[in-house]
């Protein structure tokens, strides 16, 4: 898909994986329209890139229909989409305190919190996007758009304490091929990266010893992941037209332990 002067909505897209990608497409002509909670930091982003914010909940069909609605009329359909928003938290099935021997487990709460968001939204966002991207006159091969979703490493070697989080992240995992089928007739691509251990900005309030530790336990090379190599990633699932149905880990190698 040739990119300058398409549309493009990154959800997550104020901080992160999320701004890498966006500023990735916005040099390569794209109007991108960035999906996120966070209105300081989206607005000023969005402002940078020539493109526009929305203050969007993915958990919410509201508050995204409001956002595709506000994209659109602004930047016109979108050909891209790109799934970054996403939480996680550690918490293990079931434990007794070694302190008091008090037995507990994992707040059903906040497993499905973490499944609404990373799971179910971002199939929320898959499916409004694609029934938008069905508008649009086919380009070259037919094709009408693509999406690129984020799931982790977790979805395969999920650590313990991660049971909601691998749970959400293998769920996206095993979306990704029926989402490409049943859109290939519409000329939709699907494609999901896996992300190692990325230096994000939810990893540099890590202390230095703990992030040093984690890029030592990558093969090779040795450190956290750029953004910037997630967003090259993402620009040429968007670019290669060849490139749909698929799941590729992003990870230096990496294969977690079990804690």
């Amino acid at each position: 898909m040739k990119l300058d002067g398409i549309a493009a909505v990154i959800t997550g897209g104020a901080s992160g994986l999320g701004e890498a990608t966006a500023k990735a497409l916005a040099e390569r002509g794209v109007k991108v329209a960035i999906f996120d909670l966070n209105r300081e930091k989206g607005e000023a982003l969005a402002a940078a890139l020539g493109g526009v914010f929305c203050e969007v909940d993915v958990t919410s069909d509201t508050s995204v229909d409001a956002g595709f609605a506000a994209a659109r009329a602004a930047q016109g359909q979108e050909r891209i989409l790109i799934n970054c928003a996403g939480r996680g938290n550690a918490i293990k099935t079931a434990s007794r305190s070694r302190e008091t021997g008090e037995i507990s487990h994992f707040p059903l709460d906040a497993f499905e919190r973490i499944i609404q968001i990373n799971l179910v939204g971002t199939f929320r966002c898959i499916a409004k996007s694609a029934a938008g991207m069905l508008t649009l006159a086919p380009l070259e091969d037919g094709e009408r758009g693509v999406i690129v979703n984020t799931a982790s490493v977790a979805a395969q070697d999920g650590q313990a304490g991660q049971a909601a989080y691998a749970s959400s992240k293998a769920g996206i995992v095993g979306l990704t091929l029926p989402v490409a089928r049943d859109l290939m007739g519409a000329g939709i691509r699907v494609n999901t990266i896996l992300p190692g251990i990325f230096d994000t900005p939810l990893l540099a309030t890590a202390p230095e010893h703990v992030r040093e530790a984690l890029a030592a336990s990558v093969p090779f090379p040795k450190r956290l992941g750029r953004p910037a190599e997630y967003a090259s990633l993402a620009v040429e699932m968007c670019q290669n037209s060849y490139f749909n149905g698929e799941h590729v880990r992003l990870d230096g190698a990496i294969r977690m332990a079990a804690r």
